[in-house]
């Protein structure tokens, strides 16, 4: 069964072709593609997509501001962010705002199909110079409370603000995707969060990673 899209993106040349890229991949059914994220909200509550793929510099209303009223009642939808930004201040308030990933536009043709199957794995994909970026605001920040984390579970928490995948954190600690799975339910409940875009949004913000 293909995978259901909505996309918001609103030059009109480059979001027709998103949408022929992505109908012309049988994985793949395009729900709808608009220009603007006024009723996004309404339009996901409605069309139930799987995935959702939403330009962060819209009319009307930001994509960021769109995210955060998405996650107000749904955490669970993927949310992939594309984007010609690649400032500190965009990447992060997409990330603290529920953002699963993060990819420029300059990287949509090689990247995009990819970026859908790692966040289907658990990971949170992102342009290399985003990541980059990421990590280097992480190292910035103070450690201020470590929640009794363990080393382990730092190392996890640290690799999934990475952008890993469980199949790749389970492969770089030679541990089972059963045991990842056990040490992030853990870190979940140390956090007090539900979900990996929480976790990841709450180490980066307090510096635990």
């Amino acid at each position: 069964m293909p995978l259901s899209v909505l996309l918001y993106e609103d030059d009109e040349l480059l979001r027709s072709s998103l949408q022929s890229m992505i109908s012309l991949n049988e994985n793949f059914l395009c729900l709808g593609a608009y220009s603007d994220v006024l009723q996004a909200t309404d339009q996901i509550q409605h069309l139930r997509p799987d995935l959702v793929f939403m330009d962060i510099d819209l009319p009307g209303m930001t994509g960021i501001e769109a995210l955060k009223k998405v996650r107000a009642s749904n955490q669970e939808l993927p949310i992939i962010m594309l984007t010609v930004f690649d400032d500190s201040t965009h990447v992060l308030d997409a990330i603290f705002a529920g953002a699963s990933g993060y990819l420029l536009k300059k990287h949509i043709s090689t990247r995009l199909f990819n970026a859908v199957e790692e966040v289907l794995a658990g990971g949170a994909p992102m342009s290399p110079s985003i990541a980059r970026m990421v990590i280097d605001s992480m190292r910035q920040k103070p450690v201020e409370n470590n929640y009794q984390l363990s080393p382990r579970e730092k190392e996890i928490l640290t690799s999934l603000s990475q952008g890993n995948s469980y199949k790749m954190i389970a492969s770089d600690f030679a541990i089972s995707i059963d045991t990842v799975r056990t040490h992030i339910k853990r870190i979940y409940e140390k956090l007090q969060v539900h979900s990996q875009t929480e976790a990841v949004s709450k180490a980066i913000n307090e510096g635990l990673v």
